[in-house]
Formats: C-alpha cells, structure tokens, sequence
C-alpha cells in the first residue's frame, strides 16, 4: 500500500511512532503482480539518491512527497547504503538507519513490562553494536505516554527529523539503530508528548554524561580490565556484620579540590591506609547537575559524575581501592528525585517515574519528586540500577539515602496532606516492596556486600530478611546513636553527670538492628560546627574530648563511620566549595590526633572482641563495681573465642585514682588503648600497661581525665593469639 502524503509529511517530520514501515526496505508488487522490494528514505533539498546494494545493483531513487524518495528492485533485498548529491555538493555516501532490525527481543520487552529485567542497563539506553554489517549506536528508551520520539544529537545538528524512533508496541519502549556513530556522540532524546509539545530529555539510561553545567548524555563505552579478583573472591566469601567496619566518609570534590578519579586513587589509598580504615564511603558519584547538593539530587543514575573523568576512570579508582584492601561504598539516592526539566521529571511530557497524585509523588522539603514504587518499570529501573553498581563499578555496598522518607506516606506532612495505603495505614506498602526486592536480589546476586540504610525512625526490622518480612538490610544507620551521643559530648565535663543517660541509652536497644555508628557529612554541615568544635573546653580539652569520643564509638557495638575531616580535628565547618583545612596537620596537636586514629583503627581491627559479634547482644555487659561515678561508663566485649575487651571511658575533666571496677575476669588486663598518651599529646595518666584483677575479677585504675581505656584480658599473663 502506498502511504498517503499526510503520511509521508509525519513521516518527514519525524512524528510518526513507526517510521519503519514507510521507510527502509519493504516487499511490495509490480503492475504484472510479481515480487519487488521498495526502498524509501527521508533526504529532503537533495539532487538525486540512489540506493547502492552490496551486490552493486543501483536503484535510483525519485521523490515522492515531503523530502521522501522512492524506488524499487527484484531480486533478494540485501544490505544498501544510500548515495545522496546536493546541489553544488559532493555525492555523500551512509547507511540506512531504517533498514535495520529491532534490537530489542520479545524477552526483553516482556521483562522490562514485568518489571523483572536484572540487566536493564544492556538493553535500554545507547550501545554501540554492529548491526548487519554495520558498526554504529543502538538507541532505546522507555517513554509510553509519547507519541512520537526522536534521537538528537552532535550528529544530526540536534535536529532529530530524521532519526525518529519506533514504537516497540505496548511495552512503551522505543528504538532506533543509527549507524556510523559512536563513542563520544552527544545526544538527547526529543518526545511529543500526548498534549502535542515536544520536550527534550537526556537519557535516563545513559552511562556518561557532558560535565555539568551541559546536561547531555554521551554514548560510551567501557575498555576496562580489571584486576581486583582476589578482592572479589575473599569479598564472594565474607560476612560484613562479623568482620571488622570502619568507613572513611569522603566527599570527593572538596577532600582534595582539583583531582580526578585517577587523580585521586594513589592520595586516598595513601591516607586511608595510614589511618587504617576498612572502607571508603563516597558520597553519591551519580550525575547530578548542582554540586551543592552533595550528589543527593541525581538526575543521571547510571552515570558517574563525569565531574572527574570517565566511568573507566571510577573503574580504575576503585579497583586501586581493592587491591590495597579498602572496600568501596557509594551513597545512592532511590527516594526522590529533582525537578530539572531536562532530566527525569514528567519525562514524557507527563508523570512517569513519579507517582502522579502529588501527595505521593511530590517532596514538600525537598521540593523534588518521588518515585512511583508501585510501577512495575519504575521499580526495574531501580534495582537494576542498584544491580549496575555492583555489576559494572564492583562498589562493596550501597547507603540509601533517605530510608525513612520512602516507608511512611505522611513524612513530614500535614493532616489531609497524605493518602493512607489500602489498608488505611501511613506504611508505604509498595515502596517497602521495592526495598525489600533491592535487597533480596543485590545480595543474591552479590554475595559479601552490604547494604546500609539511613534511617531515623524506629521502624522495625531493618536489618532483618525479607522472609521475616523484614527489609533486608544488611546494617542500618544508628540516628538515635548518633543524636544522643553528640548531645552528651557537647556539654561541659561539670555538668556531664546529670545526662549519663544519652551515652548509655543505645545500649538498651544496640542489638536490634545490625548498626553502624555515623558521624557523617549531616553532622558538621549547616551551622553545626565540625566534631572538634562541638568539644568544651579549652583547645587541648577539645582534642582529649575528641580521642574519648571516637575510643567510645569504636568500643560500642556497632561499626563506625567518621566523616573525613574529623581524623585530624578539622576546626572548620564542612564546606563542599573547599578543601578541607589539611594545613591543620601542621600543628603537632593535630597530627597526633590523626596518629591517634591510626591507632585507633589498628587496634580496633586486630581485635576482634570489638567486631565479631556487634550484633549479639550476648557478647556486651556493662561493668560496674564499688566505685561509682555519673562520668564513667565502662563495658566489655567479647568474641566467640574467648578474647575479651573492657572499654571504661571516664567523661570528667579531671583523673581518677583508685577507682574499682569489677572487670568479671581475674587475671592480667592488658592496656592496649589509652587516649591520654604522651604521643597522642594527652597527659599521660594511665596503669603502666597492665591492670591485675583479683579472683574475683575486681580491679583498681587510674582513669585519665577526658580520657578512654582499652584493656584486653590476658588470665595466662602472655598475649591472646
């Protein structure tokens, strides 16, 4: 059948949703009735076009409407380019976009429409493929409210015409192959929305972008060998939550300003292995167009930030990162998104990827929306991205963001302002599917890592399975933690004994969850000072405040996080504009508090009464004895061996002589941690190393002011193996 001009005129102007049933090469019949093939192509102001196939036959093309030019040939169809002149123009010679098969399968489709694709980022977005013979990018997005789309880009003069797209049915996906291009091709995609306006979107698939403040999508393509396998190995075989945490926060754009991700690999290994934490946490390195935000609004969820470098460049870093033996955790944002109009928001040209009743899909704080968690490809396009992490980048974990916001219908709502679930109730139901489906699958994909859940309420379950209809976390952020622990240290030592309650309240409900203990970038942001700031006292106070804090954090059950910064006492208020204030270091005072950290870390990981069983409420007691004081908060931890460890922490500004305290073992306790150490700039109170207890397991100390033991029992009076 002939198409009509209207047609052909949609057609031409690349608004038509199957461009492949006019153009490209189509069977058809000649006046007698026999078989022919018709080939049709868009060149609009050309001279002549011509059809040249593989076999050398030329079939020249006449213009039939609208810029479409027509011609037929017997025989088999075969492979064409098309030869175009232009008036006072050489002959240009390229292939045929629309010739091409659909390079999406029916299984495909099928599960993007189950929302079950584990791979959805092979699929859609720009892959260079070799197609027929022929080199050059697949396209595919999913936009089902669109009538038309189309590919735009450096290559076509960001006039998409003559690169529409096709329909690929009810799936809502569409396609289109361009050959020729490749990677580091600039593109966007152009949709008609069903009101008749055209909006421009990057992709929401794509895996690179330009660098901010450009918002489009490159095509890429990653040459990356890695050499972590060792890691990746130990890593298949571990249990995160019964081996030693400590993770290093680090904001990438202001630890050192000006490095890229190559840039960065031999500075943070260096430091992070000087100081001897387990783990790097960056915060988000998703594409994201305003560097205030932290990377906390990502319009790019599987691009990394091509702020410094290529996605290979990532690649590179944390593999560095491996084979010196930190593990890598990346802050990821499924909660909300922003609103820039070039990114996910009314993608096509109406509510997509956010839920369309505003009192479910609009952030009122953040003033960003929220994802539609009950949509089967909205929730594919998460997890599979969560799933692209562990897949493409090998991160060991993801922190999500914002956990709390995601399970309750009226966070931070007003009465009338919320729709309750099905049930009545503020639960919401079908994103707490999607996190426990996130969950489920990440770690049955990936054995060994961890997933970690900023969450402030008291919601149950966290860190329990999913077939306990828990969540499925593996470890979940302790706010409460975090709040009582920060309020007790600010206070002045005098009036510290009236408010013992804030340190040891945690211990009541410290192994319901699997914790980790944060000090993270949200507490030395906005007007809240830095840790060091926040200490009483006089400067040498604040840094013995300090080193008691972090030897209590590290001594309580849980593992830790600490922001970067705070190793060396940073004075200053986190900015993301600037670096860090690493002149500090060249004050004695402060480098003896990061050489405290140091030892800190390595103390805490050779031994493993402090981690093995974080989770367990059986291995934690709190000690107590004769001698009482408000200020002194004393406990032990034990592992599955034996090997036992007393942390007493004494809050008060001054020493105390003879205090009593039953250690519930006799023999040799072992000083293998005292924050008041000559070399750490304290005052050098302390036990001379070794503290006996009698039979009874009583013993008398000398606590140092504003100071933290760590005693290690030894009943044999030589070292535990």
């Amino acid at each position: 059948m002939t198409p009509s001009d209207q047609l052909f005129e949609t057609v031409a102007s690349g608004a038509y949703h199957d461009p492949h049933s006019v153009l490209g090469i189509h069977p058809s019949t000649d006046s007698q009735g026999g078989a022919e093939w018709t080939v049709r192509t868009r060149r609009p102001l050309a001279g002549s076009v011509t059809a040249v196939f593989a076999d050398g036959t030329r079939v020249p093309l006449e213009h039939v409407h609208a810029g479409i030019w027509e011609g037929t040939r017997s025989g088999e169809p075969g492979a064409y380019e098309i030869l175009t002149t232009y008036p006072d123009g050489p002959e240009y010679v390229a292939d045929d976009p629309y010739r091409h098969p659909p390079t999406l399968g029916e299984v495909d489709l099928h599960l993007i429409a189950e929302g079950r694709h584990e791979q959805l980022w092979n699929v859609l977005g720009a892959h260079v493929r070799t197609m027929d013979g022929s080199t050059g990018t697949s396209f595919s997005v999913w936009a089902p409210n669109a009538r038309a789309v189309r590919v735009v880009g450096d290559f076509n003069r960001w006039d998409g015409q003559g690169h529409a797209m096709r329909s690929m049915g009810g799936s809502g996906v569409w396609e289109l192959f361009i050959p020729e291009i490749g990677v580091g091709t600039a593109y966007k995609f152009e949709l008609l929305s069903r009101g008749g306006e055209w909006v421009l979107k990057a992709d929401p698939m794509a895996r690179f972008a330009e660098v901010p403040p450009a918002t489009a999508s490159v095509v890429v393509q990653s040459a990356y060998t890695w050499g972590d396998s060792a890691w990746m190995t130990r890593r298949s075989r571990s249990t995160p939550v019964s081996e030693p945490m400590s993770v290093y926060e680090l904001h990438l754009g202001s630890w050192r300003p000006g490095l890229s991700y190559r840039d960065a690999a031999d500075q943070i290994i260096e430091h992070v292995t000087a100081q001897q934490f387990t783990h790097v946490e960056f915060l988000p390195l998703a594409e994201h167009p305003f560097g205030g935000s932290w990377g906390y609004q990502v319009t790019g969820y599987y691009a990394p930030t091509s702020r410094f470098g290529h996605p290979d460049d990532l690649r590179y870093l944390i593999d560095r990162l491996h084979q010196a033996d930190i593990g890598v955790i990346m802050d990821w944002v499924p909660g909300h998104f922003p609103k820039d109009a070039f990114a996910l928001a009314r993608f096509d040209g109406e509510a997509l990827y956010e839920h369309p009743d505003p009192r479910r899909g609009e952030h009122r704080d953040w003033g960003t929306y929220i994802f539609d968690y009950g949509r089967n490809e909205v929730r594919n396009f998460l997890v599979a991205n969560a799933l692209y992490w562990f897949e493409e980048f090998h991160v060991d974990g993801l922190r999500v963001d914002a956990v709390a916001s995601m399970l309750y219908l009226d966070y931070s709502r007003e009465e009338g302002e919320w729709v309750p679930n099905v049930h009545g109730g503020r639960e919401n139901l079908e994103a707490i599917r999607f996190l426990q489906e996130v969950n489920a699958t990440s770690y049955k994909r990936y054995p060994g890592i961890a997933m970690m859940a900023e969450e402030s309420t008291s919601f149950p379950g966290v860190t329990a399975p999913t077939s306990h209809a828990g969540l499925g976390f593996g470890f979940k952020w302790n706010m409460g933690w975090m709040n009582d622990s920060l309020q007790y240290i600010k206070r002045d030592p005098m009036y510290r004994s009236h408010h013992e309650g804030e340190l040891s309240f945690s211990f009541v409900y410290a192994f319901s969850e699997n914790y980790v203990l944060p000090i993270s970038h949200d507490e030395v942001v906005h007007g809240k000072g830095s840790l060091f700031s926040r200490m009483p006292g006089d400067h040498w106070q604040k840094l013995a405040n300090m080193r008691a804090f972090l030897a209590y954090m590290w001594g309580h059950p849980g593992k830790q996080l600490l922001f970067m910064g705070q190793e060396f006492g940073q004075i200053s208020e986190w900015s993301e504009g600037r670096s860090l204030d690493w002149w500090l270091l060249d004050q004695p005072s402060h480098a003896q508090l990061q050489g405290f950290v140091s030892v800190l870390n390595r103390t805490y990981r050779t031994h493993s009464a402090l981690w093995a069983r974080d989770s367990d409420g059986g291995a934690f007691s709190r000690l107590g004895g004769p001698s009482w004081n408000p200020n002194v908060i004393a406990f032990e931890r034990r592992d599955w061996h034996g090997n036992t460890v007393a942390v007493i922490c004494n809050f008060s500004g001054v020493p105390i002589d003879n205090y009593e305290l039953d250690l519930r073992e006799s023999g040799m306790w072992h000083e293998i941690l005292n924050t008041d150490a000559l070399e750490y700039g304290g005052s050098g109170v302390g036990n001379a190393g070794i503290v006996p207890a009698d039979e009874s397991g009583r013993a008398t100390l000398v606590l140092p002011p504003l100071g933290v033991l760590w005693l290690r029992h030894d009943p044999a009076g030589t070292p535990r193996e």
